[in-house]
């Protein structure tokens, strides 16, 4: 279980397009299908990751209480489902279902979308605005695996509740930390460190 921590994408920047499959329902999935009112929550996740399966429920609570005030979310598996096949599109509908999870939950077969935000590890979260401009990307709260402390969702609900209210969200903001996206051989991206 190696720790990887988030890549800190630049606050400001422009919530980057993407065309993905939906396990769920077989249909694709576009950023323009999953943007809210509000804003957008754009969570990279996977099925086997021991720190996403460690808030997988709260995940669930705080999509639907953030959806119900008009918050945009979707969660993307990019993980190399060949050497990764727990993370294959059929076995993301079945965590889909097991998890209660209310959003879309797609598949970046491409990496591509990865890619684009800077993503790094599972979980990572990128908070854009109604304008889809990022205004936060970091943890969810400081809740690891093994590490006796609750999970609460403090920060990022701390941070979406800025974004309901129209308050301005605290610049301080500490990376994720998750098991690193499992890139396919050759297609790890230039910021990708291991």
């Amino acid at each position: 279980m190696a720790a990887t921590p988030s890549t800190m994408l630049p606050l400001g920047t422009t919530m980057p397009s993407f065309s993905l499959l939906d396990p769920l329902s077989g249909q694709i999935t576009t950023d323009a299908n999953v943007v809210g009112r509000i804003g957008t929550l754009v969570m990279f996740l996977c099925n086997h990751c021991p720190f996403v399966k460690h808030i997988r429920s709260e995940l669930s609570r705080l999509a639907a209480e953030y959806e119900a005030k008009g918050m945009g979310v979707v969660g993307i598996s990019s993980n190399d489902a060949e050497a990764y096949p727990d993370d294959a599109p059929d076995k993301m509908e079945i965590e889909a279902r097991a998890a209660g999870y209310v959003f879309p939950y797609l598949f970046d077969a491409s990496q591509a979308t990865a890619k684009a935000y800077r993503a790094a590890c599972t979980p990572d979260f990128f908070l854009f605005d109604a304008a889809r401009r990022l205004v936060y990307r970091g943890q969810l709260d400081d809740s690891r695996p093994k590490n006796g402390l609750p999970v609460t969702g403090r920060d990022l609900r701390a941070a979406l509740d800025a974004v309901v209210a129209g308050r301005p969200v605290a610049a301080e903001q500490r990376p994720s930390i998750g098991c690193n996206i499992k890139w396919k051989p050759g297609n790890e991206p230039d910021y990708y460190k291991t």
